[in-house]
């Protein structure tokens, strides 16, 4: 009997840690695990996110906005990751308009929309887009993930990536970082 609840449990514990977000499924990510993190609050103390203690991490705010900028500076633009964190003092809609100036502003950067969807992203409505294009001499791949936090409030998550190498890794590894906010309002 004490077999099967041990293995009962297991199961239970497996599943619920391997349970993925939609976004994790559109990139097939593995779990992902950084050591040495440390938390990181942005200056208006609106959000916190945990990053890696090496990693070159940035403050900026103005009246409408707060955002923590991070890179992993101890590695080429072509092996890291550029993470902008960024909490802006907005209603958010994810309605059609939305979605078309989303369209509309990848085109004005020579940007191909990859995938955009509607889905809930720590708990809360979001929606995503990944596209390609090249900045420079450089490929690269930029995730934007957009989560309503309330009615005044939103989080813009942005990933960018460089280069052709593990690209779908590095952005697996934005979403783990990007798990790691927590709203403090």
């Amino acid at each position: 009997m004490k077999n099967i609840l041990f293995i009962i449990l297991a199961s239970l514990v497996f599943f619920s840690c391997s349970h993925q977000t939609e976004i994790h499924k559109h990139f097939n990510c593995k779990p992902t695990t950084f050591k040495d993190l440390e938390e990181v609050k942005d200056v208006k103390n609106l959000f916190s996110l945990e990053l890696p203690k090496s990693w070159k991490t940035n403050l900026y705010y103005d009246d409408i906005q707060s955002s923590i900028y991070t890179a992993d500076t101890t590695k080429q633009l072509t092996e890291s990751l550029l993470l902008d964190v960024t909490f802006i003092n907005k209603s958010i809609n994810f309605d059609t308009s939305f979605k078309l100036e989303r369209e509309q502003e990848d085109v004005s950067r020579s940007l191909i929309n990859i995938k955009s969807e509607e889905t809930t992203f720590l708990e809360k409505p979001s929606y995503y887009t990944v596209s390609k294009g090249k900045k420079g001499k450089f490929e690269y791949q930029v995730c934007h993930v957009f989560i309503k936090i309330n009615d005044q409030n939103f989080i813009l998550a942005k990933a960018e990536v460089y280069g052709d190498s593990l690209v779908n890794k590095r952005l697996c590894d934005a979403l783990a970082l990007m798990e790691k906010i927590k709203n403090i309002q």
